[in-house]
């Protein structure tokens, strides 16, 4: 793995700023990696390196000075196969649109273009929506901690790229955890942030605020550097705003440390294993180092489960319900009973579904008047087999929907709160075990530097990349 590889994309972004690295030598270097590395992880299924070429040749000619080249500077930037790149395949994972080639890039990935950003790659997701990246397009990504685990998703194919050293920075969107669980699975970094604060690819639904974009990176500070890239206004977007944010990046050194930190290893009401509850809880500790009152209590997500599946189903249903009358057989079964379940639960369901919403709103809004975070795992168990359709049972507890097992990412979904999702440590199998730093809404910059703190004491970004592994047991 080559010197430039390894660096963080905030050193790489000074490298290019400076002149000393162009946009076609890093390209180039990161050609050269991803044809080994991803051979193993299939993280990036769809590449497009040549035209990425042609783009970064285009910026090199049309801005001489390699510091007006905008925020990134012309770095490589993986974008997931839910998002539109002109030119190339967005298959969201579905023989259904294994052709679809778009003509335009969306909003988000127009916004990091226009600040240097180079699309190289789409990463791999599961079909349509999902917390385990396969598909039958591209078969499985594989965690590179172990390669024969998952990687979580369904932005699993991004966190993968930037573990193995195939992607600095990448995209991902969250609904229910979508980029949270892969950053726990891959000791990366990703960040679930407020509602509006990045424009959606064009949504159907423009008012949800459930789903989001957000940025991936193999640490803090370029998770920062890639949101001050990412957010922006879009008319299309009726929750986004046409105010720009200060930097990120530089209001990572602004911030006191954590005066009080909650920490819940189930949020009060659901089925984590042993062993996440003791990783998470021995974690805890990089925050007392900081100084913080640790406590361990939380809002009341009672009904949070119930709330968030019907209105999860009810987005599912109203985006994808269209498909079932005539692509019913071409659609994975469990998208089928998800569109169904949306097309046929009672108008009580939804009613109950938004009154446990507003409630725990308006409970976490007070929460974060006497804390500064919620701290809770961002998986319940560790990353199963890769052959798994999902876990069936967490703790002794079946799980009744394909999605049960990242109940502890969708319920906090409902709250609207920016969340960091990042490594806190390893489990004895020697995969990585990750937390979700919840904050307050709106309070991006506050949460991100809180973060990196407890980044710092943790450690474990630094040892990103990795070369990409097989068990022990596999290999002797």
């Amino acid at each position: 793995m080559s010197d430039l590889i390894q660096k963080p994309a905030r050193e790489v972004v000074r490298l290019l700023r400076e002149g000393t690295e162009t946009p076609t030598s890093v390209l180039e270097a990161l050609r050269r990696h991803v044809a080994d590395a991803d051979r193993q992880v299939n993280a990036l299924p769809i590449q497009f390196f040549d035209a990425a070429a042609e783009r970064a040749a285009r910026l090199e000619a049309e801005v001489p000075d390699p510091a007006g080249r905008g925020l990134l500077a012309g770095l490589p930037v993986a974008v997931k196969d839910y998002n539109d790149v002109a030119g190339q395949c967005t298959t969201h994972g579905s023989p259904l649109f294994a052709d679809h080639v778009a003509t335009r890039s969306d909003a988000m990935v127009s916004i990091l273009e226009n600040n240097g950003g180079i699309p190289y790659a789409k990463s791999n997701v599961p079909e349509f929506a999902g917390g385990h990246t396969y598909n039958t397009l591209f078969g499985p990504s594989r965690n590179p901690w172990n390669l024969d685990r998952s990687v979580g998703g369904s932005s699993g194919g991004s966190a993968a790229a930037l573990a193995s050293g195939s992607a600095w920075l990448a995209t991902g969107n969250d609904l229910g955890g979508s980029l949270r669980t892969p950053s726990g699975y891959n000791a990366t970094v990703g960040l679930r942030p407020t509602p509006g604060r990045i424009p959606r690819r064009r949504p159907a639904i423009p008012f949800d605020p459930l789903w989001v974009e957000g940025p991936m990176a193999r640490n803090v500070g370029d998770v920062a550097l890639m949101l001050d890239a990412m957010v922006g206004h879009d008319l299309h977007d009726p929750l986004t705003t046409p105010e720009h944010p200060r930097s990120f990046l530089e209001r990572l050194t602004v911030f006191d440390p954590p005066a009080r930190v909650g920490f819940s290893p189930d949020l009060g009401c659901l089925p984590v294993e042993p062993a996440m509850r003791r990783v998470c809880g021995d974690a805890m500790k990089h925050f007392d180092a900081l100084g913080a009152d640790v406590v361990t209590d939380c809002p009341d997500f009672a009904g949070a489960y119930d709330a968030f599946q019907a209105l999860r189903s009810h987005l599912v249903a109203a985006v994808h319900g269209g498909l079932l009358a005539e692509h019913r057989g071409a659609i994975k079964p469990d998208i089928v009973w998800n569109i169904e379940r949306g097309l046929t639960q009672s108008t009580e369901t939804l009613l109950s579904a938004e009154r446990v919403r507003g409630q725990l709103f308006h409970e976490i809004a007070d929460y974060f008047e006497t804390h500064d975070l919620l701290v809770i795992p961002s998986a319940p168990l560790d990353p199963f087999p890769v052959e798994w359709t999902y876990p069936e049972r967490i703790d002794g507890v079946e799980s009744r929907t394909y999605i049960d097992w990242i109940a502890i990412t969708f319920c906090v979904s409902l709250t609207g709160c920016p969340v960091v999702a990042l490594p806190c440590g390893f489990s004895d199998a020697g995969l990585s075990v990750g937390l979700q730093l919840v904050g307050a809404p709106g309070q991006e910059a506050r949460l991100l530097a809180h973060a990196q703190m407890f980044e710092s004491s943790v450690g474990i970004a630094a040892s990103l990349p990795i070369v990409p592994r097989r068990p022990k047991a596999a290999t002797s």
